[in-house]
C-alpha cells in the first residue's frame, strides 16, 4: 500500500524535473501541521540562497500560530523581500506535491504581490 506521503514525494520528484528543465531558481515549500517553510533555491539546485519560515523568532512574535493561512502570507512576503535583495525576481514555484490551496495558495500569492514572478 502506497501511502500518502510517498505519493506527495512521486509528484514532487515530477515537477523538479520539469522545473530543472526551465534552469530557473526555485521557491520551494514545506508544510507540517504547525509551520510552513520557503527556500529558494539556485538553478543547478546545489545551493540554498534564502529562506523564510513560521519558526523565525521574529514572525514567532508577529504571528500566533505558524500552521495558518495567515502566517503562510508573511513567509510569502518575507520570502520575496528576501529575493529581491538578491536580485531574483523571477522563480520557479515548487509546491513539492502539495495541492495549490489553503496555505500553499496563501504563500505563493503573498511571494506574488511583493514583487515575485512565476
Amino acid at each position: 500500500m502506497i501511502d500518502r506521503n510517498s505519493q506527495r514525494l512521486r509528484r514532487a520528484r515530477r515537477t523538479r524535473a520539469r522545473i530543472a528543465e526551465l534552469a530557473a531558481a526555485r521557491l520551494t515549500v514545506h508544510r507540517s501541521n504547525s509551520h510552513i517553510y520557503a527556500q529558494l533555491i539556485d538553478a543547478s539546485g546545489a545551493k540554498v540562497l534564502a529562506a523564510a519560515s513560521t519558526v523565525e523568532p521574529e514572525l514567532r512574535k508577529g504571528v500566533k500560530h505558524g500552521g495558518n493561512v495567515k502566517a503562510a502570507a508573511e513567509v510569502g512576503r518575507r520570502i520575496a523581500e528576501r529575493a529581491r535583495k538578491l536580485g531574483i525576481e523571477a522563480v520557479a514555484f515548487d509546491r513539492a506535491g502539495y495541492r495549490f490551496h489553503g496555505r500553499v495558495k496563501a504563500l505563493a500569492e503573498a511571494a506574488r504581490e511583493a514583487g515575485l514572478k512565476f
